[in-house]
């Protein structure tokens, strides 16, 4: 069964609000089997343009990624995101090499 992904395309206009978002998510996602694979780091735009930040979170499935992002205690820390940032979130499924 292919994992599946959270990507976020993030430019944080508030950097303070932006860490608690960071410090309250990420135990919620890894308690719903969410690994961080990117966060932030060195990133290099080659085509078109972007946000700032990339962060890309693994789950074992595409539904499990899902409901990570549907999870009611994450959408209430999302909100501290979407007050501090302006992201592209998606949900995507890997391929089936996986």
């Amino acid at each position: 069964m292919p994992k599946g992904y959270i990507i976020g395309h993030i430019t944080v206009r508030d950097p303070e609000a932006y860490r608690d978002y960071i410090a309250r998510d990420t135990p919620i996602l890894e308690s719903l089997g969410g690994r961080f694979i990117v966060r932030g780091g060195q990133s290099e735009v080659m085509e078109g343009e972007t946000h700032q930040r990339h962060v890309v979170i693994e789950f074992p499935s595409y539904d499990a990624a899902r409901a990570a992002y549907n999870d009611s205690a994450y959408q209430s820390v999302a909100e501290i995101r979407r007050q501090s940032a302006d992201s592209v979130i998606l949900v995507v499924e890997g391929t089936q090499d996986e």
